[in-house]
């Protein structure tokens, strides 16, 4: 299940693009755009920067801005940055240990099929698709 750290970090992110002009945005405005307390996407912008998401710069002028195009940045990336694994079992984790019951486990081809169906799904959404489009237009609301 996706949290709302995760739900929010996207929120985040197609603020930041909707509002891309090179120039950084302050917390507070995304706080009372998407009316997610300031408190909370604190948290959130935090774990963005840490994984290089988003650039930060403290001080007037400064607040927070993408450092790609939208387009370059899949959902994935996103939710794993502030969720960490999307793997539905322990077992299927990136760092995990090999299961001693992987040979014999009859559920595993299950939660693989699954964890494939939520990997490649969210590996091939992109910022650019959770964009609103413009009404009579095929272009994104940037």
């Amino acid at each position: 299940m996706i949290s709302t750290k995760g739900r929010y970090a996207l929120h985040i992110m197609i603020d930041l693009a909707q509002h891309n002009d090179g120039s950084f945005i302050p917390l507070k405005d995304i706080s009372a755009r998407q009316t997610i307390s300031k408190k909370y996407l604190e948290i959130i912008i935090k774990e963005l920067v840490v994984h290089n998401l988003v650039d930060s710069l403290a001080g007037k002028g400064g607040g927070y801005r993408l450092n790609k195009l939208p387009e370059e940045y899949t959902v994935e990336e996103i939710l794993v940055a502030t969720e960490g694994t999307l793997a539905p079992i322990a077992c299927l984790k990136e760092d995990a240990k090999e299961c001693p019951n992987a040979l014999k486990c009859d559920t595993l081809p299950f939660w693989k099929e699954y964890y494939d169906l939520i990997h490649n799904f969210f590996k091939n959404k992109h910022l650019t698709d959770l964009l609103p489009v413009k009404e009579d237009s095929d272009d994104y609301v940037i």
